[in-house]
């Protein structure tokens, strides 16, 4: 069950911005357990290696690219690499993203811009440049990550820039799955809440936390209906089904991981 033997996956932003299980690293780490071979993506070298460390203590394989997706070079340059290396693509993992705080007024337009990119830029690149891949060869599934922050809002704090750009990543989605539905491409959506990630300690807790990492935790963990933020394995595991057969008749919707806090939640995203 679950099984990707004999399936090549990329995952972009495969490396961690601090010690431990990002959600990059930790779908890179799976999917390789589950028998693919993965091409990990990240500006961070040595987060990168230490994500290819973990998969090669396991005995399984992997190999790493230093890329920005947000330059059409470096992208085409990265499927080629994969596709020599590899031979094929059957797996996208589009997973870069980071969120930066302000209103329409306090965002600055070079943020706004920076958020653009960052959040939807690069999952539009990663499909536009891996799509006639997988479209040759008849088969292929793509999971964006984007955010609640891109379905719901909050009266505490405004990231108009990340909001908006992560609402793109999932119509960004469905409109690539509706165009590829008939060529064998399935495209889907993750949509993790509040997770407990080394994102909170080494970013958030400076943006939003009053460098207060352990009060920061605390509270987003009281704020979800289950009690706690998920892990970067949750993200995980919803990724590694929407990628295998057996999910093989959903395309152009989303998994919300989030403990229920789009349906049940106040308070901030």
């Amino acid at each position: 069950m679950l099984d990707l033997t004999g399936k090549v996956a990329i995952v972009t932003g495969a490396g961690s911005v601090g010690p431990g299980w990002g959600n990059g690293r930790a779908t890179a780490v799976l999917l390789a357990r589950q028998g693919a071979k993965v091409f990990l993506l990240d500006l961070n070298e040595a987060a990168l290696e230490q994500t290819a460390r973990s998969i090669a203590e396991e005995g399984r394989e992997a190999a790493t690219h230093l890329c920005n997706m947000t330059d059409a070079r470096d992208v085409a340059a990265m499927v080629q690499a994969c596709l020599a290396r590899f031979g094929r693509i059957d797996i996208l993992v589009n997973n870069v993203g980071g969120s930066e705080p302000g209103t329409a007024v306090t965002l600055s337009e070079e943020a706004w811009d920076r958020q653009i990119d960052h959040n939807l830029k690069t999952a539009f690149l990663g499909c536009k440049l891996v799509l006639p891949v997988m479209e040759a060869q008849g088969a292929g599934a793509i999971v964006n990550i984007a955010s609640i922050a891109g379905m719901r809002n909050s009266r505490d704090r405004s990231h108009v820039g990340y909001a908006a750009s992560k609402a793109g990543v999932i119509q960004l989605s469905r409109s690539t799955a509706g165009a590829y539905a008939a060529k064998g491409v399935r495209c889907n959506t993750v949509v993790p809440g509040l997770m407990n990630t080394p994102l909170v300690e080494h970013r958030l807790a400076r943006q939003v936390g009053n460098n207060d990492a352990a009060a920061l935790i605390a509270r987003r963990h009281a704020q979800v209906p289950m009690g706690r933020m998920g892990t970067g394995w949750d993200v995980a595991h919803a990724v590694l089904f929407l990628v295998s057969e057996e999910a093989g008749y959903i395309t152009g919707t989303e998994i919300i991981v989030d403990g229920g806090y789009t349906t049940f939640g106040p308070g901030e995203n």
